[in-house]
């Protein structure tokens, strides 16, 4: 009984010396990019999804017979200004996309830092059995990505923002409890309640990426009414139309105008049945400079702004020989190129 006793002691103060020498080891492996691809600022909405791994190893003397139940808690940090909502990223003129990271599929619960009190970190558990001794568990979580609709102010070009590697920005902080044949329970806070931590390390860098393309709009071309012309056509007319459009801000873009569907040539004209009467479309006032659809030469040029923008048709009727009582039309078709 002596011999038994003396067995038992020894393998409990092996075992207490196991505990204070064992150690529980978790760390961010890798974070994969967060990439929204295209965005459309006059669109909808984007989402898309990132992956945060992880991994932790027990090590102890007598690690077969450990277990480790542990709580982490995973910070994403703020953007270059600082900002956690919204998070944005940046072209190379200085725009600014806003995006948000969640920790929820629903996209309503904003990825922050263990010290923010209302952007936190995700939390989350994992456990280590027994025979695991030295043997590295990994898992992962999902980071939830979304650029909001309808951010007019994006300009044509690649946006990009690096949340940093740091341990105020990007980390892990995690506590454990070390217990005899897995017979425990993971610590209450990723800070708190365990035999071992809080610990934190340092998490990798995150890039985060998208792109705007240039596109314009065509919304509306109100007629261009000459109104009733007397017949014998020996004074000119003027009229004007609009035409709108929306365009990606500072995009470049080309309006052409048709010559119609009833045109000889170049010359535009009206029609009603087998009668003509010839008009013209101006991009000035003065109605001196022809508007047609050879790019570069006879268009109206512009730059969106990412809102409605419209454009002054001015249309004329010359004088020319009478025609007979009739009412005339044509159709023009409207090109926007950019």
């Amino acid at each position: 009984m002596k011999w038994l006793a003396l067995l038992l002691l020894a393998f409990a103060a092996l075992c207490a010396t196991q505990r204070a020498e064992a150690t529980t080891t978790c760390t961010v492996t890798s974070i994969t990019n967060v990439a929204f691809g295209a965005v459309d600022p006059t669109g909808t909405f984007v989402d898309t999804t990132a992956t945060l791994n992880y991994n932790c190893t027990y090590n102890g003397i007598l690690g077969a017979l450990y277990g480790s139940y542990i709580t982490a808690c995973a910070s994403l940090g703020a953007d270059d200004l600082g900002n956690f909502a919204p998070r944005t990223m940046i072209d190379a003129s200085g725009d600014r996309m806003q995006y948000q990271l969640y920790k929820d599929s629903t996209r309503t619960t904003v990825w922050g830092i263990l010290t923010n009190a209302t952007y936190t970190a995700r939390t989350f558990n994992m456990s280590i059995g027994i025979l695991s001794n030295g043997a590295v568990v990994s898992g992962n979580v999902t980071i939830y990505g979304r650029v909001p609709a309808l951010q007019s102010n994006l300009s044509p070009g690649s946006y990009a923002a690096t949340l940093a590697s740091s341990l105020t920005s990007n980390s892990l902080t995690y506590s454990y409890n070390e217990a005899l044949l897995s017979l425990g329970v993971a610590p209450a806070t990723c800070q708190s309640g365990g035999t071992g931590g809080p610990i934190t390390a340092t998490a990798p860098s995150l890039g985060v990426t998208a792109s705007v393309a240039a596109k314009c709009t065509v919304g509306t071309a109100t007629d261009l009414d000459f109104g009733s012309v007397p017949g014998l056509l020996k004074t000119a007319t003027d009229k004007t139309s609009l035409v709108r459009m929306t365009c990606t801000n500072r995009a470049a873009y080309q309006v052409g105008l048709d010559s119609g569907q009833n045109a000889s040539g170049t010359i535009r004209r009206m029609s009603s049945g087998s009668g003509f009467v010839t008009y013209d479309l101006f991009r000035d006032a003065s109605r001196t400079l022809h508007w047609g659809d050879t790019l570069d030469t006879d268009t109206a040029t512009g730059t969106g702004s990412g809102s409605e923008q419209m454009m002054t048709v001015y249309g004329r009727v010359p004088a020319q020989p009478a025609a007979k009582a009739a009412v005339y039309n044509d159709t023009i078709k409207v090109t926007v190129t950019y």
